[in-house]
């Protein structure tokens, strides 16, 4: 049985690091968690990239500054951290108090000095990391709650994390593009958009033709989108609208992703 170059590559890896080093149990989410750690990866490569002096300037989200998108990232990875200490002892523990906690956490940690804000990143990653490698095989199904309600079961935590690094670097608004995003993210994250406006129920009548993937038709098809799958996922989460087309001339307006 042939295995892929990734499992080769972390097999190689395991036998380098010997016999003390430790690892992700067979039950976890192992495309998720490339996913997360690669973008994890990505979001601070940006970051180190941007100066402390651009800080300040907005970001890619209505009211937000690159500060309150970092603070954020952060703080997402210490909630995400939180659920997996519920699914490890049984005892609930939610992602943050409430709301309005959630909310003022963010508006606090933009006011963080700029080595504190970058140490709040890596800390946080790092921490998550760690729960993520040392979470116990059945722990992995345990269910846990969402900030929106849902109950999910933990391994979903390594989507929750991918969908936050990959287009919050974006956000950052800093040189990241969707076109380094690894082609099946892509098709995860449309599929992202598609389940959560079924989920809101949302009206939509579109038709999405990504070049060189399937066409999906929405509702009663509407407007035709065409583009690159990365531009087209770019417009599809929010992030704006670069080198598409559409069969009507103006690109429709769509619902929120989140």
């Amino acid at each position: 049985m042939s295995i892929s170059a990734e499992d080769a590559a972390r097999a190689a890896l395991r036998q380098r690091q010997g016999p003390g080093a430790r690892y992700d149990s067979p039950n976890a989410p192992a495309k998720e968690l490339t996913w997360a750690r690669r973008g994890t990866a990505y979001f601070a490569r940006v970051l180190a990239q941007l100066p402390d002096s651009e800080l300040d300037r907005p970001s890619l989200l209505p009211g937000w500054s690159r500060r309150h998108v970092i603070a954020h990232v952060g703080y997402n990875a210490r909630a995400l951290t939180r659920l997996l200490t519920w699914a490890r002892t049984g005892v609930e523990t939610p992602m943050y108090a409430s709301p309005e906690q959630r909310a003022a956490e963010i508006e606090s940690g933009a006011t963080l000095p700029a080595r504190a804000l970058r140490s709040l990143f890596s800390h946080s990653e790092v921490h998550l990391n760690v729960a993520w490698r040392d979470l116990p095989d059945e722990a992995w199904d345990a269910q846990v709650r969402t900030a929106q309600g849902r109950l999910v079961p933990a391994r979903e935590t390594a989507w929750m994390r991918t969908r936050e690094v990959w287009v919050h670097a974006l956000d950052l608004d800093h040189g990241a593009s969707t076109h380094d995003f690894p082609p099946d993210l892509l098709d995860e994250l449309l599929a992202d958009v598609l389940r959560m406006w079924q989920r809101r129920k949302e009206t939509v009548d579109l038709t999405i033709a990504p070049e060189g993937r399937e066409t999906v038709v929405l509702g009663d098809g509407g407007p035709t989108v065409s583009g690159t799958l990365p531009d087209v996922v770019r417009w599809l989460t929010g992030r704006g609208a670069r080198r598409l087309t559409s069969s009507t001339g103006e690109l429709p307006t769509i619902p929120r992703w989140f």
